[in-house]
């Protein structure tokens, strides 16, 4: 069974690597479900790691509906990834009603110049899984990474069985809560591969900072922070 880890930073990558893993999925801010790494990261992790690494092609948090704009920097962000050598590339794209978004897969494929495709946790808000994996099979897509459309893969079981029963040549990945307790199930209902992180949080600091850097209000899976020209406007009118 192949294992894939999800990376979020080099120190994880080799770790992955010295663990045995088959496979690394490089991202970062795996808080809010990962985003494309920097360049920086991408290539100290193609310096350094041997095994194959598929990366985050995921422009921001939040949904997976994306501008014009966003839409260019994935591509820009593929053609990267080519060039420096990657196993492949891991995207998700849904229209604002969740179905997929087959016109732009179709063109993110074409783009791959030989890169895998894994379609990501975006599969896990489809509307209609099912006939979804026959459509991502056609554009291309060679693995689909999904819980079940459940909180863990272990919880959504029955329906990753049924999705893993009814591709041809695709791999049903399961991922979302898989540890040593519970891998060996997926390995007994016959998946192929299996998805996880491993983390630990490692304290870094001796003591909390007084002032928190992070925000909580601006994590939503339906609505984007954007900065406003209205509200921008008045503050520079003000001082200037």
């Amino acid at each position: 069974m192949l294992v894939e880890v999800c990376a979020n930073s080099l120190e994880s990558a080799q770790n992955a690597e010295k663990a045995g893993a088959d496979r690394i999925e490089l991202c970062s801010e795996l808080a809010v479900g990962g985003i494309t790494p920097s360049y920086g990261l991408l290539k100290a992790v193609s310096e350094k790691i041997s095994i194959p690494v598929r990366v985050l092609i995921r422009p921001r948090s939040g949904d997976f509906t994306y501008t014009v704009d966003e839409f260019e920097i994935m591509k820009s962000n593929i053609k990267l990834c080519a060039e420096m050598g990657f196993e492949g590339v891991v995207v998700g794209l849904l229209q604002s009603d969740l179905e997929l978004d087959e016109g732009r897969l179709q063109e993110l494929a074409s783009l791959n110049q030989g890169l895998q495709m894994t379609f990501h946790r975006a599969f896990d808000w489809l509307l209609n899984p099912m006939s979804a994996i026959n459509t991502l099979e056609k554009l291309g897509v060679n693995t689909i990474l999904t819980s079940g459309q459940q909180p863990t893969a272990v919880s959504g079981l029955d329906l990753l069985t049924a999705l893993h029963q009814n591709t041809a040549n695709m791999t049903i990945m399961p991922g979302a809560g898989i540890n040593a307790s519970n891998a060996h199930l997926f390995k007994t209902k016959g998946f192929k591969a299996i998805h996880l992180s491993g983390l630990q949080m490692q304290r870094t600091l001796t003591d909390d900072p007084k002032v928190p850097m992070n925000s909580p209000k601006l994590l939503s899976d339906s609505a984007l922070p954007v900065s406003n020209f209205e509200i921008l406007q008045e503050v520079v009118r003000s001082v200037k």
